[in-house]
């Protein structure tokens, strides 16, 4: 797993990336977020698509809302990066829909994307 720290506008933002999957349920969410905030002092996270389960993708586990409900508790900001078009749940589009809309999570297809994204909010 890497960690990159930026600045944009005086915020800071860590990207995320790697060839491992790091995010598996809720508390690897949680330690990915601590770990961030100690090594960066970000609260805003670029995530890689592929560094998060597919089960996280399939909402019936419930894996999505349990993270997706820590980051708010823990005023963690985040955007996935990556290819999203090819899931054809419904409820998936609309969960992605609805927080494309909000201001805590997004799913977007690149990082640059992701990192803008975050500095607007």
């Amino acid at each position: 797993m890497n960690i990159e720290h930026l600045k944009d506008n005086g915020i800071d933002i860590a990207v995320v990336s790697g060839d491992e999957v790091v995010i598996i349920d809720t508390q690897s969410a949680l330690d990915l977020a601590m770990t961030v905030k100690y090594e960066t002092g970000a609260e805003r996270i670029v995530i890689d698509k592929a560094a998060i389960c597919e089960d996280f993708f399939i909402l019936s586990t419930g894996i999505a809302g349990e993270i997706l409900q820590k980051f708010m508790n823990y005023h963690v900001k985040v955007a996935v990066y990556g290819d999203h078009s090819h899931y054809t749940s419904k409820p998936l589009k609309d969960l992605i829909y609805e927080s494309n809309n909000g201001k805590d999570f997004f799913f977007v297809p690149t990082k640059e994307e992701a990192v803008q994204r975050l500095t607007r909010i």
